[in-house]
């Protein structure tokens, strides 16, 4: 099974904007620019990822190939827009 250690982190920049970062890395480890685009870091937790996993808002698949690529991925909040559009009557 192909698994991935990871840590999450609420982002005070926007409300529901969360950062995983590989287990491997730390905060020292991501762009500067990206630090600068997420502001504060709260830990929330760490999780193991696996293409089994189910996440709420975005696919596994992409979260892990962007912490093996990047050693990390932004998870943006929803688009406000989007979750408050009704399709057909």
């Amino acid at each position: 099974m192909n698994t991935l250690e990871c840590h999450i982190y609420r982002c005070s920049a926007k409300e529901e904007m969360y950062l995983y970062i590989h287990s491997d890395k730390t905060q020292e480890d991501l762009p500067q620019e990206l630090l600068v685009l997420v502001k504060q870091l709260t830990h929330v937790m760490d999780l193991e990822l696996s293409p089994e996993r189910k996440l709420a808002r975005v696919d596994v698949d992409e979260v892990m190939q962007s912490l093996n690529d990047k050693g990390y991925f932004l998870q943006m909040p929803p688009d406000v827009m989007e979750t408050n559009l009704h399709y057909g009557d």
